[in-house]
């Protein structure tokens, strides 16, 4: 019989009630802890998990000798000190997108990890999209050919932050998936945004990552939009790949398409003609993301295995973010990710 797994959630606000949901459903795990500072929320989840306890004191879960892991959902500001005060007592942490607000604190907690020998994960939920991993097994494998360039929306209207931008709050989620296809770490960044609706809060931001073999991907997120995107594109030598998460069954097509160089030609004309192939929608499994990625993250808590977005990943996310912010703040000038240190 497999040994039962004694999980804390920490914030049950926007994102933690989801993920004790998905933990909930899984066999082998108890839902030991719920918690957080206001009792509203506390209460309502004690309906729902009545064999939880629901606390607002963070030491309890410390303390908890028999708590083997603790999932961080609490608002950006304090995952890295949680994740922190968590692994230094000895627990495995999963802690929500991004790591952290910085990279010398994101680098502090992977060091961590490694030293206390614990498992670090970070949610970067669509790296655990049936679509996005079917995405990254066709890359690999070279049927788009060689890849050029990505970009990627995310846009809808509302909700409005009033503690982060669009870059914090929306990026994470395509900057992930981005570093994953291209399989590197961007090198430079550059980034510009607007704040329309409060001052200082960028609404909106177009940025830019360049990676070191020249591809580069692109990025319009925000908030301030009158359509829901969610979609991702892939643009190669032979084919091309979309990813649109809004898509209510046809959530990954490829495009047949092209433009061939032949090899002898005797006319500009002749130098450069246009393909136009099938599009083919992929069957995909119907499998939440979310139920796939906490499914990820007990099996390697019971078998001890990196994470597939594990604190590096969540480093070079966050190095990223860090970047783009440095640019946006100097007006969209070229920021090196070569000025962080790395691990």
């Amino acid at each position: 019989m497999a040994k039962t797994i004694n999980v804390g959630v920490v914030g049950l606000g926007y994102w933690g009630p989801n993920l004790m949901r998905a933990l909930s459903q899984l066999p082998c795990v108890r839902l030991a802890y719920g918690c957080d500072l206001e009792e509203a929320r506390r209460s309502k989840q004690a309906r729902l998990y009545p064999e939880t306890r629901f606390t607002d004191d963070f030491e309890e879960l410390l303390s908890d000798d028999e708590l083997d892991a603790v999932v961080v959902a609490s608002p950006v500001p304090s995952h890295a000190a949680l994740a922190r005060q968590a692994l230094l007592v000895g627990k495995d942490v999963f802690v929500e997108k991004p790591l952290a607000l910085s990279p010398p604190d994101a680098e502090q907690l992977v060091n961590l990890a490694a030293e206390r020998d614990r498992i670090l994960m970070v949610g970067h939920l669509l790296k655990y999209h049936p679509a996005v991993s079917r995405l990254k097994k066709i890359i690999s494998s070279g049927e788009l050919g060689e890849i050029f360039y990505l970009y990627a929306h995310r846009l809808n209207l509302g909700i409005v932050r009033q503690d982060e931008n669009a870059l914090w709050s929306l990026g994470p989620h395509d900057l992930s998936v981005a570093i994953y296809l291209m399989d590197q770490e961007p090198v430079e960044a550059m980034a510009t945004g607007y704040s329309y609706l409060r001052s200082g809060v960028e609404d909106v931001v177009f940025a830019t990552l360049r990676f070191g073999d020249g591809k580069v991907a692109h990025f319009h997120m925000s908030w301030l939009d009158p359509r829901k995107e969610r979609k991702i594109t892939v643009v190669g030598s032979e084919k091309m790949a979309v990813f649109d998460d809004v898509s209510p069954d046809e959530k990954l097509k490829l495009y047949d398409k092209g433009i061939q160089k032949p090899e002898i030609y005797e006319s500009y004309g002749e130098y450069l003609s246009l393909r136009f192939g099938d599009v083919v929608a992929p069957h995909l499994p119907n499998d939440e993301p979310l139920k796939l990625e906490c499914e990820h993250f007990v099996e390697c808590l019971a078998e001890r295995k990196r994470p597939m977005s594990d604190g590096h990943d969540g480093l070079r996310v966050v190095r990223a973010l860090d970047a783009l912010q440095r640019s946006l703040d100097n007006g969209g000038q070229s920021v090196s990710l070569g000025e962080i240190s790395h691990v």
